[in-house]
């Protein structure tokens, strides 16, 4: 939250003293009462309680169940790489840890919640929800409290005290202390009942009107142009307060709010415009249309983007539906995000290909919606999306979301063709960094299979290219290069063509060193690397440092290695590649200890296993990676002393993952 906390001190300590009795506490409590906040304070309060730490999930922008899952286990950053069920990789990875889990806004999948809840809880004796919903989760043991709104009873009540403290940020020229000023900020107050978004939302039109025209307005019944069987009568004063902000928005303004209502994560101007413009809307408008929703508080601004609470999305759609514009913008929305991924892979192979990844990865939310409605109206449309993905879903650590899209989308009544066969390429590399092997292998002959009939050098690049990495990952590097180097020969361009081609390089290089091949591999990493600087990208430049590293380290360069294992751990990072930066630490780990820095050496192993923890990954990376792993560690030990080593280990081990990562990344700047 951007904005101060005011009052409930009381309904603090009865949370942080349900806490300390009960593993289960859930906030209860109608829309736009402060649930959220609230729980948002007393995790901060209690932080320290927890050794293991806080973890905040919202469930806000949910639709179905089915992200459920995925959604808590991206929140507590288990990205696991493993083709179990994820509840069961949630279990395994609370299971020893003392932690506070904040779920926020359980409505939305209030089945799913209960059941998780009490899963969760049964397997992690030492874990703690808290949970915000508009009613209970119907767990065992559960103490629910419920959330009342802002106390109005006088001149000092906390309502009275956050409509100042909004007054003065919102409006600062606005007088309070006037004569009958705070009179009638009391009763303004009274008449919101209370509930501190009907506040804030009233506050925010101290920037257009003055706070007697405030009141008198809010005396008029514009809650009845709100649809009372969506809008329960106990919630009258949020339904005025957004009712009047609603009349009070121009008409365009109002639209846009409408419109905006079919986004499920915060939203870019850029897609808010393309999106939304049609009409009375023009696209240069939307800039200003925002800055404008931002200011009257129905959106809030979070960086570049614009986030709207729940409650007041759900009160645009359902003006949108008034408006019968409901499935117009969901295709509209869908498209632009199809297009978007079809823009990122264009441009895949270019200087943008950093910020194409925080993109897709920024966007996952309304990217996950699109396909959703796609694989309900447009099958073929849904292929092609869901192919595209394979490019950064796998990379970014959605294995499970990815497998689960890719079988649904291969499972339609869709032609043959390229996009098939992409969409078996996708679905080949998400089962192999799983560690499904055989199902992997499986998916690769089919993809070939496809390759063939399509006759197009990309499709068989790909298909190259997911075989590939199976038999590497697998311990067969000799079929692994064989397989990439018949698709290299004979589907090679120059310049590339796109990332099929990257793509298979990679592979190529990593066996010709599982080979032995090393003069072979620093060659080819070496010219990999030179092809992607031209180009600006960093996904195969960073495995090209990778065998770099690999190399010097082998052959007795450890100042070299270290350079180029920093180097890939910089382009990971800029990727937020989790596995690239776990193998990236192993690097750096080996490097450490071959200058006789034990510590340092320590220090990087304990975060990068806090990595592959995080990752669940079965084997570390590639197999030739293991024996080393050990050789590094008995380096490091000697090193620094048994004790000495096994401290900073463990220091960094406990520590949380991205600080761990922040103090590695200080480091010397690689050349």
């Amino acid at each position: 939250m951007t904005t101060s906390f005011v009052g409930r001190v009381s309904e603090l300590g009865a949370v942080k003293t349900a806490l300390t009795e009960h593993r289960s506490v859930t906030l209860t409590g109608g829309g736009g009462v402060g649930k959220s906040r609230l729980a948002l304070r007393v995790a901060e309060e209690v932080r320290d309680a927890y050794a293991d730490g806080v973890w905040w999930v919202d469930l806000s922008h949910l639709y179905d169940d089915r992200l459920f899952t995925a959604t808590v286990c991206d929140a507590v950053d288990l990205l696991d790489h493993n083709p179990r069920a994820p509840i069961e990789a949630l279990c395994e990875w609370l299971a020893g840890r003392h932690v506070l889990l904040v779920l926020d806004c359980c409505e939305r999948v209030l089945s799913s919640s209960r059941l998780m809840v009490s899963e969760l809880l049964t397997a992690a004796p030492r874990l703690t929800v808290l949970a915000t919903s508009r009613e209970s989760l119907g767990v065992h043991r559960e103490r629910c409290i419920e959330v009342s709104p802002l106390s109005t009873d006088d001149h000092a009540a906390d309502a009275v005290r956050l409509f100042r403290d909004r007054c003065a940020s919102t409006a600062p020229a606005v007088s309070l202390d006037a004569p009958g000023a705070p009179e009638t900020v009391a009763a303004v107050c009274r008449r919101l009942e209370g509930i501190p978004l009907a506040v804030e939302l009233a506050c925010a039109r101290l920037r257009d009107l003055s706070l007697t025209e405030v009141a008198e307005r809010l005396s008029s019944r514009l809650d009845t142009l709100v649809d009372e069987t969506a809008w329960p009568k106990r919630h009258r004063a949020l339904r005025t307060a957004i009712g009047w902000s609603h009349e009070l928005c121009t008409p365009r303004e109002r639209l846009l709010w409408a419109r905006l209502s079919v986004f499920h994560g915060p939203v870019e101007e850029a897609d808010a415009q393309a999106v939304c413009a049609g009409g009375p809307l023009s696209d240069h408008d939307i800039p200003r249309l925002l800055e404008r929703l931002a200011d009257q508080s129905v959106l809030q601004r979070t960086g570049t983007r614009y986030r709207m609470l729940d409650t007041l999305r759900e009160y645009g759609a359902m003006w949108l539906a008034e408006l019968g514009e409901r499935d117009t913008l969901t295709r509209l929305h869908a498209a632009h995000f199809a297009a978007l991924l079809e823009q990122a892979e264009a441009e895949w192979l270019s200087d943008r290909q950093v910020s194409w990844y925080t993109k897709v990865s920024d966007s996952h939310t309304d990217v996950r919606a699109a396909l959703d409605h796609l694989i309900a109206e447009d099958p073929d449309a849904a292929l092609d999306m869901a192919g595209r993905t394979g490019l950064f879903w796998p990379c970014c650590g959605h294995l499970h979301e990815s497998r689960d899209y890719l079988e649904r989308v291969l499972a339609l009544d869709t032609p043959e063709g390229p996009s098939r066969t992409r969409a078996l390429w996708a679905l080949g590399i998400t089962l192999t960094l799983q560690g499904d092997h055989r199902a992997a292998l499986r998916t690769g002959e089919r993809c070939a299979q496809a390759a063939r009939r399509d006759g197009t050098a990309a499709s068989a690049l790909f298909a190259a290219h997911t075989l590939g990495l199976t038999h590497l990952m697998a311990g067969r590097p000799q079929a692994a290069y064989e397989v990439s180097d018949r698709a290299l020969i004979a589907h090679r361009t120059s310049p590339p063509a796109g990332a099929p081609q990257l793509c298979c390089m990679v592979i190529r290089t990593f066996a010709h060193s599982a080979l032995g091949r090393l003069a072979e591999a620093y060659e080819a990493a070496t010219g990999l690397r030179r092809l992607s600087l031209r180009y600006g990208e960093h996904w195969a430049r960073s495995y090209a440092f990778h065998q770099l590293a690999f190399i010097d380290l082998l052959q007795g360069r450890p100042h070299d290695a270290e350079r180029h294992a920093r180097a890939m751990l910089i382009s990971k990072h800029n990727l937020r590649d989790n596995l690239g930066i776990a193998l990236a630490l192993d690097l750096l780990t080996g490097a450490n200890a071959a200058q006789g820095n034990g510590i340092g050496a320590a220090r990087t192993s304990g975060t990068g296993n806090t990595y592959w923890r995080m990752l669940g990954h079965p084997n570390h990376g590639t197999p030739e990676l293991s024996e080393v792993r050990d050789q590094w560690e008995r380096q490091a030990r000697t090193a620094a002393g048994n004790d000495a080593y096994e401290k900073a280990f463990r220091a960094a081990l406990n520590d949380d993952a991205e600080d761990g990562l922040a103090l590695v990344l200080h480091g010397p700047t690689p050349s």
